[in-house]
Protein backbone atom coordinates (compact mmCIF):
# COMPACT_ATOMS: atom_id res chain seq x y z
CA UNK A 1 0.00 0.00 0.00
CA UNK A 2 2.74 2.35 0.89
CA UNK A 3 4.52 1.70 -2.35
CA UNK A 4 1.36 2.49 -4.39
CA UNK A 5 0.81 5.77 -2.54
CA UNK A 6 4.39 6.80 -2.99
CA UNK A 7 4.26 6.05 -6.68
CA UNK A 8 1.10 8.10 -7.04
CA UNK A 9 2.57 11.09 -5.21
CA UNK A 10 5.67 10.88 -7.32
CA UNK A 11 3.58 10.88 -10.47
CA UNK A 12 1.63 13.92 -9.32
CA UNK A 13 4.82 15.80 -8.59
CA UNK A 14 6.21 14.91 -11.97
CA UNK A 15 2.99 16.05 -13.70
CA UNK A 16 2.95 19.32 -11.74
CA UNK A 17 6.54 20.04 -12.66
CA UNK A 18 5.82 19.23 -16.28
CA UNK A 19 2.77 21.54 -16.33
CA UNK A 20 4.70 24.38 -14.67
CA UNK A 21 7.59 23.98 -17.00
CA UNK A 22 5.17 24.01 -19.96
CA UNK A 23 3.57 27.27 -18.75
CA UNK A 24 6.94 28.90 -18.26
CA UNK A 25 8.05 27.65 -21.62
CA UNK A 26 4.92 29.13 -23.25
CA UNK A 27 5.54 32.45 -21.54
CA UNK A 28 9.14 32.53 -22.63
CA UNK A 29 8.18 31.35 -26.11
CA UNK A 30 5.47 34.02 -26.29
CA UNK A 31 7.87 36.73 -25.19
CA UNK A 32 10.40 35.46 -27.64
CA UNK A 33 7.85 35.35 -30.46
CA UNK A 34 6.70 38.88 -29.64
CA UNK A 35 10.22 40.18 -29.68
CA UNK A 36 10.97 38.40 -32.95
CA UNK A 37 7.52 39.05 -34.55
CA UNK A 38 7.91 41.97 -36.99
CA UNK A 39 4.16 42.36 -37.52
CA UNK A 40 3.60 42.83 -33.81
CA UNK A 41 6.43 45.34 -33.62
CA UNK A 42 4.90 47.27 -36.51
CA UNK A 43 1.60 47.53 -34.64
CA UNK A 44 3.41 49.02 -31.68
CA UNK A 45 5.27 51.39 -33.96
CA UNK A 46 2.02 52.46 -35.58
CA UNK A 47 0.45 53.14 -32.22
CA UNK A 48 3.44 55.22 -31.22
CA UNK A 49 3.34 57.00 -34.56
CA UNK A 50 -0.36 57.75 -34.14
CA UNK A 51 0.25 59.14 -30.70
CA UNK A 52 3.05 61.30 -32.00
CA UNK A 53 0.94 62.36 -35.00
CA UNK A 54 -1.97 63.30 -32.76
CA UNK A 55 0.34 65.27 -30.51
CA UNK A 56 1.75 67.04 -33.56
CA UNK A 57 -1.76 67.81 -34.88
CA UNK A 58 -2.75 69.28 -31.55
CA UNK A 59 0.35 71.46 -31.57
CA UNK A 60 -0.34 72.51 -35.16
CA UNK A 61 -3.92 73.37 -34.28
CA UNK A 62 -2.76 75.49 -31.37
CA UNK A 63 -0.25 77.24 -33.63
CA UNK A 64 -2.95 77.79 -36.29
CA UNK A 65 -5.34 79.28 -33.71
CA UNK A 66 -2.59 81.51 -32.42
CA UNK A 67 -1.88 82.66 -35.96
CA UNK A 68 -5.57 83.38 -36.49
CA UNK A 69 -5.65 85.47 -33.34
CA UNK A 70 -2.57 87.29 -34.59
CA UNK A 71 -4.33 87.97 -37.90
CA UNK A 72 -7.37 89.33 -36.07
CA UNK A 73 -5.15 91.59 -34.03
CA UNK A 74 -3.43 92.70 -37.23
CA UNK A 75 -6.80 93.42 -38.87
CA UNK A 76 -7.92 95.44 -35.87
CA UNK A 77 -4.72 97.44 -35.94
CA UNK A 78 -4.94 97.89 -39.71
CA UNK A 79 -8.63 98.89 -39.49
CA UNK A 80 -7.87 101.50 -36.84
CA UNK A 81 -5.00 102.83 -38.89
CA UNK A 82 -7.06 102.82 -42.09
CA UNK A 83 -10.02 104.46 -40.36
CA UNK A 84 -7.89 107.35 -39.14
CA UNK A 85 -6.35 107.57 -42.59
CA UNK A 86 -9.80 107.86 -44.19
CA UNK A 87 -10.81 110.57 -41.74
CA UNK A 88 -7.66 112.54 -42.53
CA UNK A 89 -8.32 112.09 -46.25
CA UNK A 90 -11.93 113.30 -45.87
CA UNK A 91 -10.78 116.30 -43.87
CA UNK A 92 -8.31 117.22 -46.60
CA UNK A 93 -11.02 116.96 -49.27
CA UNK A 94 -13.38 119.05 -47.13
CA UNK A 95 -10.73 121.75 -46.65
CA UNK A 96 -10.02 121.73 -50.39
CA UNK A 97 -13.72 122.07 -51.20
CA UNK A 98 -14.06 124.92 -48.73
CA UNK A 99 -11.17 126.76 -50.40
CA UNK A 100 -12.75 126.16 -53.80
CA UNK A 101 -16.07 127.51 -52.52
CA UNK A 102 -14.36 130.60 -51.19
CA UNK A 103 -12.72 131.13 -54.55
CA UNK A 104 -16.00 130.55 -56.35
CA UNK A 105 -17.75 133.01 -54.07
CA UNK A 106 -15.45 135.79 -55.37
CA UNK A 107 -14.59 134.60 -58.88
CA UNK A 108 -16.47 132.97 -61.75
CA UNK A 109 -15.81 132.06 -65.37
CA UNK A 110 -17.11 134.66 -67.78
CA UNK A 111 -19.14 132.20 -69.89
CA UNK A 112 -20.80 130.82 -66.75
CA UNK A 113 -21.61 134.34 -65.57
CA UNK A 114 -23.28 135.09 -68.92
CA UNK A 115 -25.22 131.80 -68.88
CA UNK A 116 -26.43 132.46 -65.31
CA UNK A 117 -27.74 135.84 -66.45
CA UNK A 118 -30.22 133.99 -68.66
CA UNK A 119 -28.90 135.50 -71.88
CA UNK A 120 -27.84 132.21 -73.47
CA UNK A 121 -26.08 128.87 -72.92
CA UNK A 122 -22.36 128.60 -72.06
CA UNK A 123 -21.52 127.47 -75.60
CA UNK A 124 -23.33 130.47 -77.08
CA UNK A 125 -21.61 132.70 -74.50
CA UNK A 126 -18.21 131.51 -75.77
CA UNK A 127 -19.25 132.54 -79.29
CA UNK A 128 -20.31 135.99 -78.07
CA UNK A 129 -16.95 136.35 -76.30
CA UNK A 130 -14.99 135.41 -79.44
CA UNK A 131 -17.09 137.82 -81.52
CA UNK A 132 -16.14 140.68 -79.18
CA UNK A 133 -19.72 141.33 -78.05
CA UNK A 134 -18.89 141.08 -74.31
CA UNK A 135 -17.20 143.76 -72.25
CA UNK A 136 -15.93 143.54 -68.66
CA UNK A 137 -15.58 146.90 -66.93
CA UNK A 138 -15.95 148.54 -70.38
CA UNK A 139 -13.05 146.49 -71.82
CA UNK A 140 -13.77 144.04 -74.67
CA UNK A 141 -12.86 140.46 -73.73
CA UNK A 142 -12.28 137.86 -76.48
CA UNK A 143 -10.25 135.21 -74.64
CA UNK A 144 -12.07 132.01 -73.72
CA UNK A 145 -11.77 130.76 -70.13
CA UNK A 146 -11.53 134.28 -68.71
CA UNK A 147 -12.25 134.43 -64.97
CA UNK A 148 -13.87 137.55 -63.56
CA UNK A 149 -14.93 138.81 -60.15
CA UNK A 150 -18.61 138.88 -59.35
CA UNK A 151 -18.31 142.59 -58.65
CA UNK A 152 -17.18 143.25 -62.26
CA UNK A 153 -19.61 144.95 -64.64
CA UNK A 154 -20.36 142.68 -67.61
CA UNK A 155 -22.20 143.97 -70.68
CA UNK A 156 -23.58 142.42 -73.84
CA UNK A 157 -23.98 144.99 -76.61
CA UNK A 158 -24.02 147.69 -73.94
CA UNK A 159 -26.68 145.96 -71.80
CA UNK A 160 -25.60 145.13 -68.22
CA UNK A 161 -25.88 141.44 -67.28
CA UNK A 162 -26.43 140.07 -63.77
CA UNK A 163 -24.74 136.72 -63.19
CA UNK A 164 -27.02 135.43 -60.45
CA UNK A 165 -28.57 132.02 -61.12
CA UNK A 166 -32.21 132.32 -62.12
CA UNK A 167 -34.71 130.66 -59.78
CA UNK A 168 -38.47 130.23 -60.15
CA UNK A 169 -40.70 129.57 -57.13
CA UNK A 170 -44.37 128.71 -56.72
CA UNK A 171 -46.01 129.69 -53.42
CA UNK A 172 -49.48 129.09 -52.02
CA UNK A 173 -49.92 132.49 -50.41
CA UNK A 174 -51.87 132.60 -47.12
CA UNK A 175 -53.94 135.50 -45.80
CA UNK A 176 -52.44 138.51 -43.98
CA UNK A 177 -49.22 138.53 -46.02
CA UNK A 178 -48.18 141.49 -48.16
CA UNK A 179 -47.03 140.72 -51.70
CA UNK A 180 -43.90 142.81 -51.46
CA UNK A 181 -40.18 142.50 -50.78
CA UNK A 182 -40.43 145.01 -47.93
CA UNK A 183 -43.10 146.76 -45.84
CA UNK A 184 -42.38 150.03 -43.98
CA UNK A 185 -45.24 149.30 -41.55
CA UNK A 186 -43.61 146.05 -40.41
CA UNK A 187 -46.39 143.76 -41.62
CA UNK A 188 -45.72 140.17 -42.70
CA UNK A 189 -44.44 139.79 -46.25
CA UNK A 190 -44.41 136.74 -48.54
CA UNK A 191 -40.59 136.60 -48.50
CA UNK A 192 -40.79 135.73 -44.78
CA UNK A 193 -42.26 132.36 -45.79
CA UNK A 194 -39.06 131.42 -47.62
CA UNK A 195 -37.29 131.36 -44.21
CA UNK A 196 -33.88 132.32 -45.66
CA UNK A 197 -33.75 129.02 -47.58
CA UNK A 198 -33.36 130.80 -50.92
CA UNK A 199 -29.97 132.49 -51.36
CA UNK A 200 -31.00 134.42 -54.48
CA UNK A 201 -32.86 137.70 -54.12
CA UNK A 202 -36.31 136.96 -55.55
CA UNK A 203 -39.35 139.18 -56.09
CA UNK A 204 -43.10 138.45 -56.45
CA UNK A 205 -44.46 138.26 -60.00
CA UNK A 206 -47.34 140.74 -59.86
CA UNK A 207 -49.43 141.31 -56.76
CA UNK A 208 -52.11 139.65 -54.67
CA UNK A 209 -54.16 141.55 -52.10
CA UNK A 210 -53.32 141.01 -48.45
CA UNK A 211 -56.48 138.92 -47.96
CA UNK A 212 -56.24 137.07 -51.30
CA UNK A 213 -54.74 133.58 -51.17
CA UNK A 214 -53.39 131.12 -53.70
CA UNK A 215 -50.91 130.88 -56.55
CA UNK A 216 -48.05 133.37 -56.40
CA UNK A 217 -44.82 133.19 -58.41
CA UNK A 218 -41.48 134.55 -57.21
CA UNK A 219 -38.31 134.88 -59.27
CA UNK A 220 -35.17 136.93 -59.87
CA UNK A 221 -35.74 136.83 -63.64
CA UNK A 222 -36.62 140.48 -64.21
CA UNK A 223 -37.26 140.14 -67.94
CA UNK A 224 -39.75 137.28 -67.45
CA UNK A 225 -41.49 139.16 -64.63
CA UNK A 226 -41.94 142.25 -66.82
CA UNK A 227 -43.39 140.19 -69.65
CA UNK A 228 -45.77 138.14 -67.46
CA UNK A 229 -47.16 141.17 -65.66
CA UNK A 230 -47.48 143.47 -68.66
CA UNK A 231 -51.08 144.40 -69.65
CA UNK A 232 -50.51 143.22 -73.22
CA UNK A 233 -49.44 139.75 -72.03
CA UNK A 234 -53.03 138.54 -71.51
CA UNK A 235 -51.88 135.87 -69.04
CA UNK A 236 -54.87 133.74 -67.94
CA UNK A 237 -55.70 133.63 -64.23
CA UNK A 238 -58.38 131.59 -62.47
CA UNK A 239 -59.94 132.58 -59.12
CA UNK A 240 -62.47 130.99 -56.76
CA UNK A 241 -64.57 133.71 -55.10
CA UNK A 242 -66.71 133.05 -52.02
CA UNK A 243 -69.45 135.72 -51.73
CA UNK A 244 -71.77 136.98 -49.01
CA UNK A 245 -74.88 135.93 -51.03
CA UNK A 246 -75.80 133.45 -53.73
CA UNK A 247 -75.08 134.76 -57.21
CA UNK A 248 -78.01 134.69 -59.61
CA UNK A 249 -77.56 133.45 -63.18
CA UNK A 250 -78.24 136.88 -64.70
CA UNK A 251 -75.28 138.33 -62.79
CA UNK A 252 -73.04 135.50 -64.07
CA UNK A 253 -74.02 136.52 -67.60
CA UNK A 254 -73.25 140.18 -66.85
CA UNK A 255 -69.76 139.24 -65.68
CA UNK A 256 -69.06 137.53 -69.01
CA UNK A 257 -70.78 140.18 -71.17
CA UNK A 258 -68.90 142.97 -69.39
CA UNK A 259 -69.59 146.47 -68.08
CA UNK A 260 -67.92 149.79 -67.43
CA UNK A 261 -65.90 150.47 -64.28
CA UNK A 262 -64.19 153.70 -63.22
CA UNK A 263 -60.99 152.65 -65.01
CA UNK A 264 -62.66 151.30 -68.17
CA UNK A 265 -64.56 148.39 -69.66
CA UNK A 266 -64.03 144.91 -68.19
CA UNK A 267 -65.36 141.40 -68.70
CA UNK A 268 -64.50 137.88 -67.53
CA UNK A 269 -63.53 135.14 -69.98
CA UNK A 270 -65.55 132.48 -68.15
CA UNK A 271 -67.72 132.34 -65.01
CA UNK A 272 -69.49 129.35 -63.44
CA UNK A 273 -70.61 127.99 -60.07
CA UNK A 274 -67.99 126.11 -58.10
CA UNK A 275 -70.69 123.52 -57.33
CA UNK A 276 -74.44 123.43 -58.00
CA UNK A 277 -75.10 123.24 -54.27
CA UNK A 278 -72.86 126.26 -53.58
CA UNK A 279 -74.14 129.20 -55.60
CA UNK A 280 -72.32 131.64 -53.35
CA UNK A 281 -69.01 130.20 -54.61
CA UNK A 282 -68.02 131.16 -58.18
CA UNK A 283 -65.07 130.34 -60.44
CA UNK A 284 -63.83 133.30 -62.50
CA UNK A 285 -61.33 133.07 -65.37
CA UNK A 286 -59.91 136.40 -66.45
CA UNK A 287 -56.95 137.81 -68.41
CA UNK A 288 -56.94 141.32 -67.00
CA UNK A 289 -54.29 142.27 -64.50
CA UNK A 290 -55.87 145.42 -63.08
CA UNK A 291 -55.67 146.09 -59.36
CA UNK A 292 -58.35 144.24 -57.29
CA UNK A 293 -60.28 143.61 -60.51
CA UNK A 294 -62.25 140.51 -59.38
CA UNK A 295 -63.38 142.13 -56.11
CA UNK A 296 -64.41 145.32 -57.92
CA UNK A 297 -66.42 143.41 -60.52
CA UNK A 298 -68.52 141.68 -57.85
CA UNK A 299 -68.87 144.91 -55.85
CA UNK A 300 -70.24 146.57 -58.98
CA UNK A 301 -73.03 143.94 -59.00
CA UNK A 302 -73.77 144.37 -55.28
CA UNK A 303 -71.82 141.44 -53.82
CA UNK A 304 -69.07 141.41 -51.22
CA UNK A 305 -66.20 138.95 -51.67
CA UNK A 306 -65.55 137.12 -48.41
CA UNK A 307 -62.69 134.95 -49.68
CA UNK A 308 -60.70 135.06 -52.92
CA UNK A 309 -58.32 132.25 -53.88
CA UNK A 310 -56.22 132.18 -57.06
CA UNK A 311 -55.95 128.58 -58.20
CA UNK A 312 -54.06 129.08 -61.47
CA UNK A 313 -51.66 131.57 -63.06
CA UNK A 314 -50.31 131.14 -66.64
CA UNK A 315 -51.09 127.43 -66.52
CA UNK A 316 -49.30 126.92 -63.15
CA UNK A 317 -51.52 125.33 -60.48
CA UNK A 318 -50.86 124.78 -56.78
CA UNK A 319 -52.38 121.26 -56.54
CA UNK A 320 -51.27 119.66 -53.24
CA UNK A 321 -49.26 122.68 -52.08
CA UNK A 322 -50.58 123.72 -48.65
CA UNK A 323 -51.12 127.29 -47.48
CA UNK A 324 -47.83 129.01 -46.74
CA UNK A 325 -45.76 126.32 -48.50
CA UNK A 326 -43.62 126.79 -51.60
CA UNK A 327 -41.54 124.81 -54.08
CA UNK A 328 -39.28 125.35 -57.07
CA UNK A 329 -40.90 125.14 -60.49
CA UNK A 330 -40.00 122.20 -62.71
CA UNK A 331 -38.19 122.74 -66.02
CA UNK A 332 -41.46 121.99 -67.81
CA UNK A 333 -43.34 124.67 -65.84
CA UNK A 334 -40.58 127.21 -66.48
CA UNK A 335 -40.89 126.40 -70.18
CA UNK A 336 -44.64 127.12 -70.06
CA UNK A 337 -44.01 130.52 -68.46
CA UNK A 338 -41.38 131.46 -71.02
CA UNK A 339 -43.66 130.39 -73.86
CA UNK A 340 -46.52 132.43 -72.39
CA UNK A 341 -44.29 135.50 -72.12
CA UNK A 342 -42.40 134.94 -75.38
CA UNK A 343 -44.51 137.11 -77.71
CA UNK A 344 -45.20 139.98 -75.29
CA UNK A 345 -44.31 143.46 -76.52
CA UNK A 346 -42.86 145.54 -73.70
CA UNK A 347 -44.22 149.05 -73.16
CA UNK A 348 -43.65 151.51 -70.33
CA UNK A 349 -46.74 150.62 -68.30
CA UNK A 350 -47.23 149.39 -64.73
CA UNK A 351 -49.81 146.88 -63.60
CA UNK A 352 -50.99 145.11 -60.47
CA UNK A 353 -52.85 141.84 -60.03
Amino acid sequence: MKTEKNSNSNNERKNFKKNNSKKEFKKENLNHSKSNNKHYNKKIDKKDFRKKDNEKDELDKKDFKNKRFEKKDFKKKFFKKNEFGKKDFKNKIYEKNQLNKEKESNEIRLNRFIANSGLCSRRQADQYIQQGLITVNDVVVTELGTVIKKSDVVKYKGQILTGEKKVYILMNKPKDYITSSDDPEGRKIVLDLLKNEVKERVYPVGRLDRNTTGVLLLTNDGDLTTRLTHPSANIPKIYVATLDNEVIIDDLKKLVEGFELEDGYINADSVYYYANSQKDKVVVEIHSGRNRIVRRMFEHLGYRVKNLDRIEFAGIVKRDLKRGEWRYLSEKEIGWLKMAAGNVKIENENQND
